[in-house]
């Protein structure tokens, strides 16, 4: 799953993905940008038409987005005069003639480029959920100047100057914990960035940051018209024998909207595997599935084709690496991290590889005994493993997820199941409202209250695949908390489950119930935020971290006293029987070698890819990721990375190059904190407000293994771990 993360000053400016529709060259930006006097901070707002939604903060509940008022070409002016505006207030706070102080220094910085925040905070989440051609070429033809405009602020010398002198003077200056926090990351942001260098190197610099805005951009591009390309399209309702008569009804769905008419639709969008591999009888069409998965982006039979990006990505930021002072990307990528260094990221998982192979082939074992069972002769095949672990998951556990799938209806896992458990943890509660407008029919809207029923927060849901959304699923925000700038969070969770047929319950897989609950713990970091400066609120936090709280809330989904609340038969209301939930339970930890073997498998290519210097990149990207895999020991047959080089787009266009890692790392302490939670009583309101106020609320306001430690009592071991995933 990708996140969208919370942003800090520094993460706003990565962000910028922007865009030209209005025939407005880069040439033509640059002379206004260059333009600004230091001193001449115009008015907000000033630059803007009257009619444009985004020239001051929204009037709705929490400046929710005007999404009714919104249109596309007030995203240009808005982003142009929005880089013109932040510059000059950059400028100003560069040039002021007294000493730094941290109130004029960096405070002015937390509260510079409010105009920018706001638009991009919607356009961001609008070209990953609702992106149309418009919008694509406004990303793509302004992307370059995110880049640009971060590199003008933190390559400025005399603002860099400022916060220099503030963090060597820290020791004598009285901060608290929080401010001290910012200051540290305001000056490594500069320090990353290349402050210190010289003007050529500098040069360079700005080079390869435009460069590579172009080329994730179009990695990001390609991807959407790859799902779309790689659709697989069957002639016959009959080829789809082992589907539900629900699905069947969506593939048709799906082909209609198509405009194919009479066929079926099986769409390919997020990891290698794909869902309906668990229950099509047909092989060849399991194939054909498989395969249009597994070898996206290759460039097969004239079709899109990735891998001259990853190319060409993986020898910039190499390259860049070098210009900055490391040995590689994935070094100056984890110097901020938990992990701290590379070596230790590829330790934890390579140590976990000999294991794992070996329950692996265990599992192997049982599935080529059961293809034998069921009189086939063919060899295990990576389009075979789900559907022959489905037959020896119902024969072991006697359980058959379309037995299940009846007690998973969407309403029910979110109201009955995720807004329960929240309600319970944290005293939260949730009410839908239809008044606010949205971008799309799908999205719903909620008002969050606290356990005083003071208002917390807004929600947005949307859960529905559809064409114009990316694969994956992942939280964002419309505004961020921030004490100082008197915000409260208006967050969004984003899906893909795949749409029922018209008038059809939306009947999900025990996999999307999880990834409700885990999305729904990144929107409570966002949340519960409660920090005073924009730099550190909310998900602002290391890599390794930020699934931490995600990855803790998914464990509440399998809990007894939680599942008994929301597993009821869509159409009679009755609870799941005992039996059949304590088999789903059971059944959960079943397959965990292959599940963690295409994880790991994925994590430790990522790891090569940026482990290379400029001058080690391969010219064949197939040929490197086999041996790669090979190399480590995570290489086999039937078990592919989760996700493959040339559609891997956490690591080439999702911010998480060099740490994919992270979600095993975060796993370990969600394992253990969860585990620690269920000893001191579980789903009470005593742990969750110790969790809220030592984990969520935090942000990065300090370090986040002193937020640990002080929810915890101690440092996290992996026990919890490889008993959560079935290993122990």
């Amino acid at each position: 799953m990708r996140l969208t993360l919370t942003l800090n000053d520094s993460q706003r400016l990565r962000k910028l993905a922007l865009v030209a529709v209005l025939g407005v060259t880069v040439a033509a930006f640059w002379s206004v940008v260059t333009s600004v006097v230091a001193a001449d901070v115009p008015e907000k707002g000033a630059a803007l038409a009257a009619d444009n939604p985004f020239a001051a903060p929204s009037p709705l509940l929490l400046h929710a987005p005007a999404f009714d008022k919104i249109r596309v070409d007030h995203f240009l002016p808005t982003f142009m005069f929005g880089m013109k505006l932040q510059l000059a207030e950059m400028n100003a706070i560069a040039s002021q003639a007294g000493d730094p102080t941290f109130e004029n220094t960096i405070v002015a910085m937390e509260r510079s480029g409010a105009l920018l925040t706001r638009v991009d905070n919607v356009f961001s989440n609008l070209t990953s959920a609702e992106k149309n051609e418009a919008l694509q070429r406004i990303e793509t033809e302004l992307s370059p100047l995110k880049a640009a405009h971060s590199d003008n602020i933190l390559l400025n010398r005399k603002l860099f100057q400022r916060v220099e002198k503030l963090w060597q003077n820290e020791e004598s200056i009285k901060y608290s914990e929080e401010q001290a926090e910012v200051l540290k990351q305001r000056y490594e942001s500069f320090l990353r960035a290349g402050a210190r260098l010289s003007d050529r190197e500098q040069g360079r610099i700005r080079s390869l940051n435009e460069q590579l805005s172009k080329l994730e951009t179009k990695f990001e591009e390609n991807l959407l018209a790859i799902a779309k390309e790689r659709a697989v399209v069957v002639d016959t309702a009959k080829e789809l024998d082992g589907l539900s008569a629900d699905e069947i009804a969506a593939a048709a769905a799906a082909a209609k909207a198509r405009g194919l008419d009479g066929k079926y639709l099986l769409q390919i969008s997020n990891t290698t595997r794909v869902p309906v591999l668990t229950s099509l009888n047909n092989r060849a069409l399991r194939q054909r599935v498989w395969e249009a998965s597994a070898y996206r982006g290759l460039g097969r039979d004239g079709e899109i084709d990735n891998r001259g990006l990853v190319l060409e990505i993986a020898q910039l930021r190499a390259e860049r690496a070098k210009v900055l002072g490391y040995e590689n990307h994935a070094a100056y990528k984890l110097q901020n991290q938990m992990a701290k260094t590379p070596a230790a990221a590829r330790k934890m998982l390579t140590n976990l590889v000999p294991g794992v192979v070996e329950r692996v082939k265990q599992e192997a074992h049982a599935l080529e005994a059961m293809i034998k069972e069921c009189h086939e002769s063919h060899e295990l095949a990576p389009w075979d493993w789900e559907y022959y672990a489905e037959k020896v998951r119902k024969a072991r556990f006697d359980i058959d997820e379309a037995a299940v799938r009846p007690y998973f209806e969407l309403d029910s896992v979110l109201k009955n199941g995720v807004f329960f458990t929240m309600n319970k943890l944290y005293g939260i509660s949730f009410r839908e409202r239809k008044d606010l407008p949205v971008y799309h029919a799908d999205v719903r809207v909620f008002d969050v209250f606290d356990r005083d029923g003071s208002q917390l927060g807004l929600f947005y849901a949307d859960y529905f695949q559809r064409d114009t959304k990316r694969g994956g699923a992942w939280m964002s925000s419309f505004v961020d908390q921030s004490k100082l700038l008197h915000e409260k969070p208006v967050i969004v969770n984003c899906l893909n489950i795949p749409r029922p047929a018209a008038g059809e319950p939306a009947l999900i897989s025990f996999d999307n119930v999880t990834t409700l609950f885990h999305e729904m713990g990144h929107a409570l970091h966002g949340m519960f935020s409660d920090v005073t400066y924009p730099t550190v609120a909310g998900t602002a936090t290391p890599r390794d971290f930020v699934e931490f709280p995600s990855t803790f809330e998914e464990d509440w989904a399998i809990q007894p006293e939680i599942l008994a609340n929301y597993a009821r038969h869509y159409q009679t209301g009755e609870q799941i029987p005992k039996a059949l939930l304590d088999k789903a339970v059971s059944a959960k930890k079943f397959n965990k070698g292959f599940e963690t073997l295409e994880y790991l498998a994925a994590a430790l290519l990522d790891l090569e890819w940026h482990s290379l210097t400029s001058e080690q990149i391969p010219a064949d990207v197939e040929k490197f990721e086999a041996e790669s895999l090979q190399k480590v020991g995570a290489s086999h047959p039937a078990v592919p990375p989760r996700y493959r080089t040339a559609y891997f787009a956490h690591i080439w266009s999702g911010g998480y190059s060099s740490s994919y890692y992270a979600y095993l790392w975060s796993e370990t302490l969600a394992a253990d904190a969860f585990a620690h939670m269920i000893a001191k009583g579980g789903c009470t309101p005593e742990n969750g407000n110790l969790f809220r106020k030592e984990i969520l609320s935090r942000g990065s306001s300090r370090d986040p293994m002193v937020s640990y430690k002080a929810f915890r009592g101690l440092e996290p071991t992996v026990d919890a771990l490889l008993i959560r995933r079935g290993l122990k």
